[in-house]
Parts: structure tokens; C-alpha cells; sequence
């Protein structure tokens, strides 16, 4: 049983919101307050982290796919990228109208401004070196410009940077995180905003989940009337893939099942070798639809006006965003993050809230993603065989 909870994000996670709620109704506030000065100086870690996350996964990542300029490549990214907008957007339409009325009589005070939260014994100030915005404008233009210049000397630079933040990722924010989730609920139960909170994801949870599902029929379905094939019986075949990376909660990790399934389905091996690693990189549609949800709820429940244009900015950025979230558990929330933070004026208590929500259901937006991951391959093989486009770029 041990083994299984030191393996598995999600438990911990999990276990963390049980034992905050229930905790947060023993212990004594001196006793609270120790993890609130872990919660404050952990924020402070994470706002000093995300440009340098930002820029260590994004720079690669355009850099990488800037080398690979081809049509395959364009097309291949517009349907991804097309789909996890779509995503956001249906997110954001069937929340707006379901929310309020989902929600209604649920008003709490913005969660990082309750009189009641425990105090932190002492603050740890660690300014970030740049803000979220000038460090996505400093990955783009690094990412571009490596991809045209071929520079190996900042290829291998930012690459190497790029394996020192997977390892802060993993060694110094992962493995915390059940620890900082436990404070956070921990401080809303003393503060008595932990049940409404609760209550209200238990109410959206249902939505995201039936959304997830309504998403992967219409990818399939687009996909079946594409390539003439019953979406179905598509499905059916890449179900094993949809199940792995329920455990898995990684696309990356479950691409060796995603590929077998995806030849199953009749793709050739040429554009299913190159789909389906790619897409495990750039599609992020069950991901997007998770945080629009889930933000949308937070900022209705806090009585945070919701504008379309922002919502407009927010969803664009979120797909360029998320493009480097790594294979772990939670990779896309942390490459999110900033963005949440400085276009939504989402505060510290709120992202945290946002991650470990995001992680409590994990497993379903990755699902998502890499079920979609076998629709896109689909697609791109039906254009690519009527547009011989393996040919031309093998000339």
C-alpha cells in the first residue's frame, strides 16, 4: 500500500485534501501555522520558477519544431492546435451558461484574502528574474531564433537548461506538492471556506467529465466522416491508449501504447511515427478544457468579473503555453500557471488551488489528450495520402 502511495501523484494528492479538511478542524493554530510558513515560502519558490520553467521547456520546444518546418509539421500543429482552442472555447460557451445557475448562492471572498487564513510565522521574499509575459516574449523569440540560425551552441545551452528545470520539476516541486496542497486545505478549512470550495468541483467535475467525452465523439466523428471510417469502432481500438494514460497521467509515457493503437487504426507508420510524438507535445485539448472549467468556476464562486476578450487571450495563450509541459504528472498546469497568474489576476492562494485541482484530476485531461492524439493521426494521414505530402518532402 505504501509503495502504491509513494508511486502515485494522484493518491497523495488526493489524501492531502481528505487530511487537510479533517486536520484543519483538530489542530491547533500554532500547529496550522507551520504549514502556512511552508505554503508562504513554497509560493514564493513557485513565482520565482515559472519564468525560469517558461523559458526552460518553451525555447526547446519551438526551437525543435522550428527545425522541422514542413507541411506535415504545419498541418499537423494547425489541426492540434485547432483542437485544443475549439477545446477552450466550448469550455468557456457551456460553462458560462451552466455555471451561474450550477453555482448559484456559492459566493465566497477571494481565498487569499479571508481575515481567518493562518498566518505564516515568517516570509521568505524570492523575487522571479523576469515576469511571466517578458519571459514567454524571451521564449519565442530564443525558440525562432535558434530554429533559423541552427545555433548548436544555444541548442545545446537552452537543452541542457531544459534538463535542470525537469529536474527542479521533479525533485524540488513534485514531491512537495502533496505537502503544500495539505496547507491549502488545511487554511481554507480554518478559514471555513473548504466545504464550498468543495462542493463546488464536485458540482463542475460531472460537466468536465461529460464535456471530455462529447470532445473525443466530435474529434472521431470528424475523423470518421474524414477518412470514411466508423468513429466507433476507432475508439474501440484506441481505448487501451486511453486507459494507460489514466495511470500514466503522462502523454509522453503512454506514446509506445498510442502508436501500437494508432496503427491499428490503419494510419501508416511514417505519419503515425510522426503524429503521435508530436502530438504528445503540442495537443492539449483535454487539459485546456480542465483549467477553463476550473477557473471559470473559481472566479464565479469569488464574484471575479468574467470578460470575453480576456477569456479570448487567455484560452490563444493557453495552447502556446502548455506546448512545453513536460511528460510528468501535472506538466501542463505548471506551464500554465504563469499565464493563470498575470491575464487572470489569478493570486498565489488561487494558483495553488488551481494546481492541486488540476492534479486531482489529472488522469482525465491526459486521457483526453492522447485519445485525441489518435483522431488528429487519423486526419493528418487522409491528407496527407490524398496530398502526397510523404513524397514531396521525401524529394
Amino acid at each position: 500500500m505504501m509503495k502504491v502511495l509513494k508511486n502515485s501523484l494522484l493518491l497523495q494528492i488526493i489524501l492531502a485534501i481528505v487530511l487537510g479538511t479533517i486536520l484543519g478542524t483538530l489542530l491547533p493554530q500554532s500547529i496550522g501555522r507551520i504549514f502556512a510558513t511552508f505554503n508562504d515560502i513554497f509560493s514564493s519558490f513557485l513565482g520565482f520558477a515559472i519564468p525560469l520553467i517558461i523559458l526552460g521547456l518553451i525555447v526547446p520546444a519551438i526551437s525543435n519544431l522550428g527545425k522541422e518546418a514542413g507541411k506535415l509539421l504545419i498541418i499537423t500543429a494547425a489541426i492540434a492546435y485547432g483542437s485544443t482552442l475549439f477545446s477552450g472555447f466550448m469550455t468557456y460557451g457551456v460553462s458560462i451558461q451552466l455555471f451561474p445557475k450550477l453555482l448559484s448562492g456559492q459566493k465566497i471572498e477571494a481565498i487569499g484574502e479571508n481575515a481567518n487564513n493562518l498566518l505564516p510565522y515568517f516570509n521568505i521574499a524570492i523575487p522571479p528574474i523576469l515576469d511571466v509575459m517578458s519571459s514567454l516574449v524571451i521564449a519565442f523569440v530564443l525558440g525562432v531564433g535558434i530554429a533559423k540560425t541552427q545555433s548548436k551552441t544555444l541548442e545545446k545551452v537552452f537543452l541542457d537548461f531544459e534538463k535542470i528545470i525537469l529536474l527542479i520539476i521533479n525533485k524540488a516541486i513534485i514531491p512537495f506538492l502533496p505537502l503544500f496542497i495539505f496547507g491549502i486545505f488545511l487554511n481554507m478549512t480554518y478559514s471555513g471556506q473548504v466545504f464550498l470550495v468543495l462542493n463546488t468541483f464536485v458540482k463542475i467535475i460531472g460537466v468536465i467529465f461529460v464535456l471530455h467525452i462529447f470532445l473525443l465523439v466530435l474529434q472521431y466523428a470528424i475523423a470518421g466522416a474524414i477518412a470514411n471510417r466508423n468513429p466507433f469502432s476507432m475508439m474501440k481500438t484506441m481505448f487501451p491508449a486511453y486507459a494507460t494514460a489514466l495511470g500514466t497521467q503522462s502523454s509522453a509515457a503512454t506514446i509506445p501504447i498510442t502508436l501500437k493503437q494508432t496503427l491499428k487504426n490503419k494510419v501508416s507508420p511514417k505519419i503515425a511515427g510522426f503524429v503521435i510524438p508530436l502530438c504528445a507535445t503540442i495537443h492539449l485539448a483535454g487539459s485546456t478544457l480542465k483549467i477553463v472549467a476550473c477557473v471559470i468556476a473559481l472566479m464565479l464562486i469569488q464574484g471575479q468579473p468574467i470578460d470575453f476578450l480576456q477569456m479570448t487571450g487567455f484560452i490563444c495563450m493557453l495552447g502556446i503555453a502548455m506546448v512545453a509541459a513536460p511528460g510528468v504528472p501535472g506538466g501542463a498546469i505548471m506551464a500554465a500557471i504563469g499565464i493563470i497568474g498575470s491575464m487572470l489576476g489569478f493570486d498565489a492562494a488561487n494558483q495553488s488551488l488551481m494546481i492541486a485541482l488540476y492534479i486531482a484530476m489529472d488522469s482525465f485531461g491526459t486521457a483526453c489528450n492522447v485519445m485525441g492524439d489518435g483522431a488528429i493521426a487519423v486526419i493528418v494521414d487522409k491528407i496527407a495520402s490524398k496530398k502526397e505530402i510523404i513524397q514531396q518532402e521525401n524529394t
